[in-house]
């Protein structure tokens, strides 16, 4: 408990210092597109009450959750297949390098054709972005598996389902979650994109509502109120990867012993 609160506090160190630099260098500021931060953070607990967080953060993080996990588990299985079997790799690779090349919010109108204005086609959205980091870590994953580590499982007639899952996903997982870890970011700025070309609510409707009001303290406190939800998003994926990589943690640890 003591590490976690040290880990904390040394994270939201440069956070503080970054907010008190703000804070002297908008100090007094006129300009109307630039309000000193006190005026921001005083209109935040006016603007994100119970109420709008209800009908704007919340429906921005289910949507969020929902294209994630959809990304994870495209991502992960057809990963896990192209890493496995070098025809299909060489197959696939130059389909998926072409579309990776691609900028997901470039395809938002596309999306928008076939999937509409809903929820729908900002998960779709999410997920075409946030699958590509999962998809090529799982493949190196599964491609850098120890060859004598498979050739040992073959020889003990590990095979199916048990060599999947013991051998395979486990020594793929340090690579499939640093994926995981590039994903989350990339489905944040999605789920803002999504939600400014087409909504009724969310995050990223509400910031351009009020830009577009000219309620510029309020559009700032939207714009806080994402920075925030990443750091929390960045803690949460931390304690879980310690949780679930505890063992390669704890074996790198132990191979920098003298």
């Amino acid at each position: 408990m003591r590490t976690l609160t040290r880990q904390v506090l040394f994270a939201a160190g440069l956070p503080v210092v970054l907010l008190g630099l703000w804070w002297v260098a908008s100090d007094g500021s006129t300009d109307p597109f630039w309000p000193p931060l006190r005026t921001i953070l005083r209109t935040f607990p006016s603007v994100w009450t119970g109420e709008r967080l209800r009908t704007d953060l919340l429906p921005s993080v289910l949507r969020l959750a929902c294209g994630y996990t959809l990304a994870g588990v495209v991502g992960v299985g057809l990963g896990t297949v192209i890493g496995s079997h070098r025809g299909v790799r060489a197959f696939c690779e130059p389909v998926l390098e072409f579309l990776r090349a691609v900028p997901p919010p470039v395809l938002v109108p596309v999306i928008m054709l076939f999937a509409g204005i809903g929820d729908t086609m900002k998960t779709v959205v999410i997920a075409s972005g946030c699958v590509w980091p999962i998809l090529l870590n799982t493949v190196e994953g599964v491609r850098a598996v120890d060859p004598v580590m498979l050739e040992t499982a073959r020889s003990y007639h590990v095979r199916g389902v048990g060599r999947l899952r013991h051998l395979v996903l486990r020594a793929a997982s340090p690579q499939i979650v640093a994926g995981l870890r590039q994903a989350l970011s990339v489905g944040i700025i999605l789920m803002v994109i999504s939600e400014m070309f087409a909504a009724n609510n969310g995050i990223g409707f509400t910031v351009v509502q009020f830009q577009r009001s000219f309620a510029v303290p309020g559009m700032w406190t939207g714009i806080l109120l994402l920075g925030l939800l990443g750091f929390l998003l960045s803690l949460a994926f931390q304690f879980a990867e310690r949780r679930v990589l505890g063992w390669y943690h704890g074996l790198r640890a132990s191979t920098r012993r003298p």
